[in-house]
């Protein structure tokens, strides 16, 4: 089958629920709320940069001037998986946590002055840019982090066992790209990355987002109080919901990736729904905020490449993205963490890099969370 009808994977939005839940209230330490930001915040900042990009070249050069990029590609030189010519893209979308400025705000942690990405996605584009696979990767999942090198030229040795969300406090975005690398064997195309106060008010711009909630979530550590029903949420509530994770289900980061993904479908429809075009203010607006909220790969690092890639990926609705949970267990010897399954991992890899669909076998009996089904879009 030609990889541009590439049918819908064989695979729900996210893994059964056949493993049992972690206990609530368990092991896990209370932490101080994190940045949750998503893939779609990204994506949909490029389309409206897509749109933006035609204007006049005043608005022109001023969203130029927003943009900050990292040049991935002389930070990891030559030791990198090779790039298959097949026409699919693999994109890192990383949110970032930092608590300084808004975000310390935003969050109400202590400003640390450290970063770090609690939410990492892999978006596999496949040829044709008429689907996507979206694979969440756990924070807490335990890694074997490879050598890298952080922006000051400092060299961090690798280490095992290490959470790989430490690849981006340690490294930045150079060692975070490399630790996917190294996990998966895939070479990312792009890199994009958010901070939650740009998310909130992309969200806000864009008049909020309508989603449907079959259960109340109660979370005030997330500032997130929402009854059972519909809500159009304004970009702190937004921002609640996706860093929410004691407030529905079982309390775990898995759960909270479920919450997430259901999320990021809610906002592509609203994309969709709002018709940009037809609103000049409101489409400036959004694309003034996105490209002063993301940072980018150097390839990405102009409006006029963000608009160029964007165009690819405008025509991928809610309907054709398959979401899921990059395959894990729990640690036995910490409920607090995960582990790889390398088995079943390997299964997932293996047809992302051949362009197929993730087969079902990949995320059957695998770690998962209980807040599948609590939201969706409205």
């Amino acid at each position: 089958m030609p990889a541009e009808s590439t049918p819908e994977p064989a695979i729900p939005g996210d893994p059964g629920d056949s493993t049992p839940p972690r206990p609530k209230g368990g092991r896990r330490k209370a932490r101080s709320p994190r940045s949750k930001a998503l893939l779609v915040t990204a994506w949909t900042a490029a389309g409206v940069v897509a749109l933006g990009g035609a204007g006049a070249g005043y608005l022109f050069f001023k969203l130029n001037g927003n943009l900050k990029s990292v040049d991935i590609n002389q930070a990891l030189g030559s030791d990198r998986p090779l790039k298959v010519d097949n026409g699919s893209e693999n994109i890192l979308v990383l949110g970032s946590d930092t608590r300084s400025g808004s975000n310390k705000k935003l969050g109400g942690g202590t400003d640390d002055g450290s970063a770090r990405s609690d939410t990492a996605m892999i978006v596999h584009v496949y040829k044709g840019h008429k689907r996507a696979s979206v694979v969440s990767i756990p924070r807490d999942t335990l890694v074997k982090r490879p050598s890298c090198t952080d922006s000051q030229g400092t060299v961090h040795g690798a280490v095992s066992g290490a959470m790989f969300n430490s690849a981006y406090s340690t490294g930045g975005a150079a060692c975070a790209v490399k630790t996917v690398e190294s996990m998966t064997g895939i070479r990312m195309d792009h890199y994009i990355e958010i901070d939650f106060s740009g998310f909130q008010k992309l969200v806000d711009d864009l008049g909020g987002v309508t989603v449907t909630t079959t259960k109340a979530i109660s979370d005030k550590e997330s500032h997130l109080h929402l009854a059972a029903g519909s809500h159009e949420l304004d970009g702190k509530q937004a921002l609640g919901l996706v860093r929410t994770r004691h407030g529905v289900g079982d309390g775990s980061d898995l759960g909270r990736i479920q919450l997430q993904q259901a999320f990021m479908k809610a906002l592509v429809d609203q994309v969709k729904h709002i018709g940009l075009l037809s609103n000049p203010k409101k489409l400036y607006d959004l694309a003034d905020t996105a490209t002063k909220t993301v940072t980018t790969d150097s390839d990405l690092g102009s409006v006029t490449d963000l608009a160029s890639f964007a165009g690819g990926l405008k025509g991928i609705g809610s309907s054709h993205m398959t979401m899921v949970t990059m395959p894990v267990q729990y640690d036995p010897a910490d409920a607090n963490r995960v582990l790889v399954d390398k088995t079943k991992s390997e299964l997932m890899w293996k047809a992302l890099k051949a362009d197929r669909p993730i087969p079902k076998a990949a995320t059957e009996g695998t770690a998962t969370g209980t807040a599948k089904g609590v939201v969706s879009p409205g």
